[in-house]
């Protein structure tokens, strides 16, 4: 049985659910200030007697009203407990304060989510991205990556990279095996991918397909670690018909990138894929679905950031179950050779054969 097929929750739970909910923006802004203005750290390094509020504020240099009504909606959101008169950093605390994930997270809804959800409703009923006004005057979020301010800019790489990174060795290892001399990176972003594997191995060329202003930073990195020789641009919109896609390869890869389109876009870019590439070649597609997560905290972060790419990016795509994409790439053509789960922090790796 599905888990979301019972509702789990009594009346006077759902009510008091309910009340956490209207008030849940305002208890994200009192964690993240408790963090950035060092009202954590100060506790954590008092240990477990903790401190008053005078004390906290002392030593955080905030004032003491500042840092109790700040500490006591802690308390409420079960930041911190209250010892007498010292408040103490609880589990939730510690990790808002140590957890890699938590503050990579927290920073991408903080400096590029938080503002633009305020467009959520517009944006679903015009099916375009009214939140990235916030930012700037562009059609998707995609052509505006390199003039986000410096601050949006860091915590959406930051959050883009840090789930992408934990797959990277055990996808080189996997990748490797068939032993490619040419690989195609559709998407390839800054060129972290392509980077990671002209590192593993000596003789591979790369090929990153991407928007003229993003590839232009991505082989900028690629002369930065002397890589200039064997990774190569192609300019291009992948929806754009007349650009043609003219790479030849063993291997044609995409990390994280289908989840940036819609149905219907994924569909043209796996066709057009599927026309280009060589009867002897592989497609590798990697993804997070929701459906395939173990931990439910792990589904909501994915539907949670599915919201993002309707307000932010494009107003049309989101992270997909996995019985979606499948049904995509069936129709594009293609048969799943292999379908490995629970790489890196939840990624699933599709290995695609042409049909």
């Amino acid at each position: 049985m599905s888990r979301y097929a019972v509702d789990p929750l009594t009346a006077l739970q759902a009510k008091e659910q309910a009340q956490k909910l209207a008030f849940a923006p305002i208890a994200f802004q009192a964690a993240q200030s408790l963090r950035e203005l060092g009202i954590l750290a100060v506790l954590d390094a008092a240990g477990p007697t903790g401190l008053s509020a005078q004390q906290i504020a002392e030593r955080s240099g905030v004032s003491e009203y500042g840092a109790k009504v700040l500490l006591d909606m802690g308390l409420s959101a079960l930041v911190v407990t209250q010892d007498g008169d010292n408040y103490v950093l609880a589990r939730l605390g510690h990790f808002l304060l140590h957890d890699a994930m938590t503050r990579v997270n927290m920073d991408f809804t903080a400096d590029v989510c938080y503002r633009a959800m305020s467009h959520l409703t517009e944006t679903i009923r015009s099916g375009r991205p009214e939140g990235l006004r916030e930012f700037g005057d562009w059609p998707t979020i995609y052509e505006g990556l390199s003039r986000l301010p410096e601050k949006a800019r860091k915590s959406w790489f930051d959050f883009d990279h840090f789930y992408s990174d934990k797959a990277f060795p055990e996808l080189l290892q996997r990748i490797f095996a068939e032993r490619p001399k040419t690989i195609v990176d559709i998407g390839g972003n800054t060129g972290k991918w392509s980077l990671q594997c002209c590192a593993h191995d000596e003789d591979v060329h790369m090929t990153i397909v991407d928007l003229p202003r993003q590839l232009a930073l991505a082989l900028d990195n690629a002369r930065e670690h002397g890589f200039e020789a064997r990774i190569h641009g192609h300019p291009m919109n992948i929806l754009d018909d007349s650009q043609p896609l003219s790479a030849e390869a063993d291997i044609w890869w995409m990390s994280q990138f289908l989840d940036c389109f819609s149905p219907m876009e994924i569909l043209r870019i796996l066709r057009r894929i599927r026309a280009a590439m060589r009867p002897d070649a592989s497609v590798y597609i990697l993804e997070l679905f929701w459906d395939r997560q173990h931990f439910e905290a792990a589904a909501y972060s994915l539907n949670a950031t599915s919201l993002y790419f309707t307000c932010l990016a494009n107003g049309n795509s989101r992270f997909y179950h996995s019985k979606d994409m499948l049904d995509i790439v069936e129709e594009a053509g293609f048969v799943v050779a292999e379908q490995v789960d629970d790489i890196g922090l939840g990624h699933t790796l599709l290995r695609l054969r042409a049909g």
